[in-house]
């Protein structure tokens, strides 16, 4: 009798045991949490989504950034070369540095943007004529490229492999005096400087270019990659004009002064 009266003994402190837990429990759950307290419990279940989230967001503004030039100087006047093949990377470097540096041969303050430094700019724009499968999409991305760089007015400058064929189908290249051409001209002549018949621009210093072009390497002197190319400078149909066009009005003026043809 006795043992059975221990045992409902522990029955009876058991389940008052249980009942507790259960009204614990219940008032831990209605209990209002203060600021501290809920911002706690929060950061230790969701820290690292947010920490994930943050590294995410961060990776994607730099690459936004980066596309859409945030995150670089903005250039003090840039060229567009348009070709069949690219540039080699070693002759655009030399050339962007080689034309930031006229202005110290010429005297010519080229720091349009004024923050201390010259910028120059070479857009390519290659049609990529090569027996590459993918050559015809690549050739027209970059025709797209182009008009969208036309259309922005980028480039003031254009160098060209071939300027005839270029004006016949943009009809872009300024006269002389910087006007527009008539609808009917779709001439070069007085339009274009040929590279070797400048001596501003056949005597920079630019060094050899070494690239690899379809899976072959390829070496040669920049100069005489660029000899047979012309340079141009656009017009403006409409009041949308390149950034500083007028100070680089005034380097095409130095530019062809300095040279011993006026046309191509």
């Amino acid at each position: 009798m006795r043992i059975g009266k221990l045992e409902y003994i522990e029955t009876i402190e058991n389940a008052e045991t249980s009942e507790n837990l259960i009204q614990l429990i219940q008032s831990e759950k209605h209990r209002h949490l203060s600021k501290s307290e809920t911002w706690k419990n929060w950061w230790h279940y969701y820290k690292w989504y947010v920490l994930c989230s943050v590294i995410l967001l961060g990776i994607a503004c730099d690459l936004a950034g980066n596309a859409l030039g945030l995150w670089r100087p903005a250039p003090d006047f840039q060229i567009a070369y348009v070709g069949k093949e690219p540039l080699p990377e070693d002759t655009v470097n030399a050339l962007e540095h080689a034309f930031a540096a006229l202005g110290e041969d010429w005297d010519l303050d080229l720091d349009f943007n004024k923050d201390g430094k010259i910028l120059v700019k070479i857009n390519q724009y290659a049609s990529c004529q090569s027996p590459d499968s993918d050559a015809p999409y690549y050739g027209t991305a970059s025709e797209i490229s182009l008009i969208g760089d036309i259309s922005d007015c980028d480039s003031y400058f254009f160098l060209l492999e071939n300027p005839d064929s270029f004006q016949r189908e943009h009809q872009l290249l300024a006269n002389p005096d910087g006007s527009c051409p008539d609808k009917a001209d779709v001439s070069t002549a007085g339009k274009v400087l040929l590279w070797s018949d400048c001596p501003a621009l056949s005597e920079l210093e630019l060094g050899s270019y070494s690239a690899s072009l379809f899976g072959q390497r390829t070496a040669g002197d920049s100069q005489e990659l660029l000899a047979a190319f012309y340079i141009g400078r656009r017009c403006f149909y409409t009041d949308a004009m390149t950034d500083n066009a007028q100070q680089c009005s005034a380097l095409w003026e130095l530019l062809s002064g300095n040279s011993r043809e006026g046309d191509g």
